[in-house]
């Protein structure tokens, strides 16, 4: 519990809430802390000043210096006096504490400045902001008489703060409450899916690839998650379906072949065969299928090289014209024999450097491909050029073509649109083809026929 992703989420969601409070609590009690104390020093600057200003005022119209009623009860026995001529008792009478001078900077009072300062009277424990201002008696000669002090308990001033930290801590409740809710709310939100793919991909892992996967909206990473599983568990199951076709097509072509073999052996060594043409034509039916088992071993064995980068290459001067003519030759008694229209065209007669073997294979199997498809009577035609650094063999037929959602499929290993053969044919000619440094183009139309091309570099294959 305490691991999952529903639990991680609103906890680091509320920490980061917490954590945020917190420092902004802190920063907000200290700058009002400052602006408290900064509002409490200006106070007793003007409290001291005027005062300052009563008493030298009343020393030059009367000798009665004791302040009035009213200025005490204002002040609550804040004014404190630190005498400098001690001989005159300029300050009879209750309302006025004295301070020790070393309290504070008579220095600096002298020359008329004013100081601020903290003390902690000796029958008190608390402390307390103070202001002194020097009193100076006298119109034309300035007497320095003493110092006048306002003072202000400094826990008075917390009196300003609390409401402010109960105010802060409602708000930091208030809002653990509302992100507790939202962090909740969004955690459900993103483990629901991420929890439903995790189960989707324990089905996958076992070998079930028709599993349900969440859609999820708005374009998210988990919706761009979700969208590349289900392309996957898509691929996995179509990977499937072609791994099971192959290995069908492949029993297939092995048994006919076997068969065929197995059957032939039997009735030579029984003596069935004593006749001299006999024996022969069953030789050839042994040295056909064998040499068609060998193709269909070679299939396989090449695609595995290719898609394991073991595929090597060796290139030589190649005639294409000459190779397009092996090709061509060895489909002319099928073309016959199925009475379709088979032509040739060479526009061309480049030499380039590749492999020629390889380059024979290409155009072969696109030739079985196109005798394949196209119908008894059809068209077939093969085509040599070059123009523009490039060389170019197309197969054209007359079969059925190709719908656009296909045309990716059919070049994928072990799939076929009947479920025969093997489906290596094209697979092969386009892996071949991009390890000559070249491509093979399709064209085709559904109903008329289909056209596959052979690009390859006329500069040759390194």
């Amino acid at each position: 519990m305490l691991r999952s992703l529903r639990f991680r989420l609103p906890a680091l969601f509320l920490a980061g809430v917490v954590v945020a409070g917190l420092v902004a609590a802190a920063i907000s009690f200290q700058l009002l802390q400052a602006y408290t104390l900064d509002r409490a020093r200006s106070e007793l600057r003007r409290e001291a000043k005027g005062i300052t200003e009563l008493y030298a005022k009343q020393a030059q119209v009367s000798n009665d210096l004791v302040p009035p009623a009213e200025l005490e009860r204002a002040l609550n026995d804040r004014i404190y006096f630190i005498p400098v001529v001690r001989e005159l008792e300029l300050f009879p009478g209750p309302g006025l504490r004295v301070l020790p001078r070393s309290a504070v900077d008579l220095a600096r009072l002298r020359r008329g400045a004013s100081q601020d300062f903290e003390f902690t009277p000796q029958d008190a424990d608390q402390t307390y902001l103070a202001v002194a201002r020097p009193l100076f008696l006298g119109k034309r000669e300035r007497l320095f008489w003493g110092v006048l002090i306002v003072a202000k308990p400094k826990d008075e001033l917390q009196t300003r703060v609390a409401p402010l930290l109960q105010r802060l801590t409602l708000a930091l409740i208030g809002g653990l409450l509302i992100s507790g809710a939202l962090g909740w709310y969004l955690s459900r939100r993103i483990s629901r899916p991420l929890l439903a793919l995790s189960h989707a991909a324990d089905d996958v892992a076992e070998g079930r690839y028709d599993v349900a996967v969440p859609d999820v909206p708005g374009g998210s990473e988990i919706g761009h998650l979700s969208d590349r599983f289900r392309e996957m568990a898509a691929q996995l199951r179509e990977g499937e379906a072609r791994e099971r076709n192959f290995l069908m097509s492949v029993s297939h072509e092995l048994r006919t072949p076997l068969t065929a073999i197995r059957g032939h052996v039997e009735a030579l060594r029984e003596g069935l065969a004593d006749d001299p043409g006999a024996r022969r034509l069953s030789l050839d039916v042994i040295a056909a299928e064998a040499g068609r088992l060998e193709r269909l071993v070679g299939d396989i064995l090449d695609l595995a090289k290719l898609e394991a980068d073991r595929f090597t290459l060796s290139p030589g001067e190649v005639d294409m014209e000459t190779l397009c003519d092996r090709a061509y030759a060895a489909f002319g008694e099928e073309a016959r024999r199925r009475s379709i229209d088979y032509r040739r065209d060479v526009r061309a007669r480049p030499v380039i450097v590749t492999d020629g073997d390889r380059v024979l294979q290409i155009i072969t199997n696109l030739l079985s491909n196109a005798f394949r498809w196209t119908p008894d009577g059809g068209r077939i035609k093969l085509a040599l050029s070059a123009e523009n650094g490039a060389v170019s063999v197309s197969v054209g037929d007359t079969g059925p073509g190709i719908s656009p959602d296909e045309r990716e499929r059919i070049f994928r290993p072990f799939w076929s649109r009947d479920g025969g053969g093997t489906g290596l044919g094209l697979t092969i000619a386009k892996e071949l083809a991009a390890a000559l440094g070249g491509r093979i183009h399709l064209d085709s139309r559904v109903g008329e026929g289909s056209r596959f091309e052979l690009v390859l570099p006329a500069s040759g294959t390194d």
